[in-house]
């Protein structure tokens, strides 16, 4: 996945519309964007939409729900209105670690078995059906102080983990940040920029992809190119995004250039042809296997596009 969409669930034409934004994975939303005295319609629109979708038999992006936090006690209300349309994953926000997972994960178990997937509908043709069928979780892992704590915790926790996201603006709420961007810029100040690294490194070490956070500034296109290129750069697979207007830069610039898909085609090449060595050499340099991840992990990221 290179665009995951945030898509308010209280609202038929957005989701409607997100359907055609190109984003790889759309995030119906029943936190955030759905305020407290309309929960129980966002459930109700959000049903109604995926009921229609699974009907309709129309070939859709991976559809996430992001649910309310476990703290909130609107997790289950969630959980049981959508689980029987069975998407593929669960955002879960605010997420502390281990035990969280370990809760949600017990809470999925439980609605699957009591909503099953049928063999055919399975996602996912190089899979068991069992483990196809599983609900994924992508885990909001920085959205206060007390999660950053937690950050070592994700490495084996639940084999439904399938990404990582930090958060800047509720975590600006939270430790009382009076900004979380340089004056007049789009930097990142000090604290975030940390948060934003150890997310990186937690991703990596608990080997699903980290995702980067939203740009809340809609309208700045060239701002936006430029902060997920440098995620890019920097190692996240991924960025969120709030707008539909977004996810074609997100898109572009999460995929590698034609010049880094042909060095990763090489660093293959080179090490196909020297597999009994371990190592491999290009254009006189010394390769090693995190050379090798680093290329496969490239031509993934390109066969998105």
């Amino acid at each position: 996945m290179r665009s995951l969409l945030f898509v308010p669930a209280d609202s038929p034409r957005k989701l409607e519309k997100s359907l055609q934004s190109g984003s790889d994975v759309l995030i119906f939303d029943l936190e955030d964007a759905v305020s407290p005295s309309r929960k129980h319609e966002g459930r109700e629109e959000l049903v109604k939409f995926l009921t229609e979708v699974k009907r309709s038999g129309l070939k859709t992006p991976e559809l996430y729900v992001r649910i309310n936090a476990l703290t909130t006690g609107m997790t289950l209300a969630d959980l049981a209105a959508v689980m029987p349309c069975r998407p593929a994953g669960v955002v879960l926000p605010k997420s502390t670690g281990a035990r969280d997972l370990a809760l949600l994960s017990a809470y999925l178990e439980a609605f699957e078995h009591l909503y099953p997937v049928e063999s055919s509908e399975a996602r996912g043709s190089t899979t068991s059906s069992s483990v196809a069928s599983q609900t994924s979780i992508i885990a909001i892992v920085t959205e206060t102080a007390d999660s950053l704590a937690g950050l070592n915790e994700y490495r084996g926790a639940t084999p439904r983990l399938a990404g990582m996201m930090w958060g800047a603006e509720d975590l600006s709420g939270d430790i009382g940040a009076l900004t979380n961007k340089e004056e007049g810029t789009s930097e990142w100040t000090s604290p975030f920029n940390l948060v934003r690294s150890l997310c990186l490194f937690a991703a990596s070490a608990a080997g699903v992809p980290a995702i980067d956070t939203v740009p809340t500034d809609i309208h700045n296109i060239e701002a936006l190119r430029r902060e997920t290129r440098l995620a890019y750069r920097d190692g996240f697979s991924a960025k969120a995004a709030i707008h539909p207007g977004q996810v074609p830069v997100i898109n572009e610039a999460m995929t590698p250039d034609a010049a880094t898909q042909e060095w990763a085609t090489r660093v293959i090449a080179a090490f196909a042809a020297s597999a009994s060595v371990g190592v491999a050499t290009l254009d006189g340099k010394m390769l090693d296997t995190p050379h090798l991840r680093l290329a496969k992990k490239i031509i993934a990221a390109a066969k998105l596009a």
